[in-house]
Order: structure tokens, then C-alpha cells, then sequence
């Protein structure tokens, strides 16, 4: 009976250690992000990547970017993106982004640190290796951020 009891106090325990208060409401605002990788297929796009922007979460589920830059096999080019998003409360999460000009889709997860001010993302796209981070710009509640 005390084993019993000993096992049914850690699961609620347990189950509180997963919830770390993280939801869509914690990831707002705008984020400076770095990535780089391979695209290895298919052969057409295959070769090296590296992307410049800023990605704006807006607390609800809705991602998208500003201003920003891809190198594509060393051809620069503008890029934008749009999507949605869903944060966990272990602080953890997905994307999913409409990438232009191309219009393909990427998909990504990501983990939150615990200052809710940098994200490391990588893309789980198969045929893709492409990681990076992004970090807040400004402040929570700071004017900026609209």
C-alpha cells in the first residue's frame, strides 16, 4: 500500500514537471533569425543555404517575416514567409511556413529557452539539414514589437 501511495504522489509530479507555462501567448513578438544548412534534395535545389530574417510570432499561432534574405548555392535573393505556429507547455513547438519566392512549404520545431528570448529551430523537412536560431529583438512589451 505505501508503494502504491509512494507511485500515485510522483505521477502528478511528474506530470506538473512537463508544464513549464509555455502556450502561443509567451511567443510574440519580433525574432532575428540565422540559419544555415544543406538542401541535399531533390537535385535540382540540391547545395548550401543560409537565410537572414526577422520572424514575428503573434501570440495566437500566426508566424510571419519581414524583411529578409536567402543564399541558395551563393544566389542571394529576397524571402518572406508565412505560416502558423503551436507552442507546448514544455516549452517546445512546431511551425509551419509558406517560404517566397518558391512557394514550398517548410516545417519546423523548435525549443524555447528559458528566458523566452531565443529559439533553436530546426527544420524537419526530409532531404533538408538546415538549423539556427532566432532571438527576440525587443523586449516583451515594447513598442517595437507591433
Amino acid at each position: 500500500a505505501a508503494f502504491g501511495a509512494l507511485a500515485l504522489s510522483i505521477a502528478p509530479a511528474a506530470k506538473a514537471a512537463d508544464n513549464k507555462g509555455c502556450s502561443n501567448a509567451i511567443l510574440q513578438g519580433s525574432f532575428a533569425f540565422k540559419g544555415t544548412g544543406v538542401i541535399v534534395s531533390p537535385p535540382v535545389v540540391a547545395g548550401p543555404l543560409a537565410t537572414v530574417l526577422t520572424l514575428t510570432f503573434d501570440g495566437v499561432g500566426n508566424v510571419s517575416s519581414g524583411f529578409g534574405s536567402s543564399s541558395q548555392n551563393g544566389n542571394i535573393g529576397p524571402q518572406t514567409e508565412a505560416g502558423t505556429y503551436n507552442v507546448n507547455s514544455d516549452c517546445t513547438g512546431t511551425y509551419m511556413v509558406t517560404i517566397t519566392p518558391g512557394g514550398f512549404t517548410a516545417h519546423y520545431l523548435f525549443v524555447i529557452d528559458e528566458t523566452w528570448n531565443e529559439l533553436q529551430i530546426i527544420c524537419t523537412d526530409s532531404g533538408v539539414v538546415f538549423s539556427g536560431s532566432a532571438r527576440r529583438q525587443f523586449p516583451l512589451g515594447d513598442w517595437r514589437n507591433n
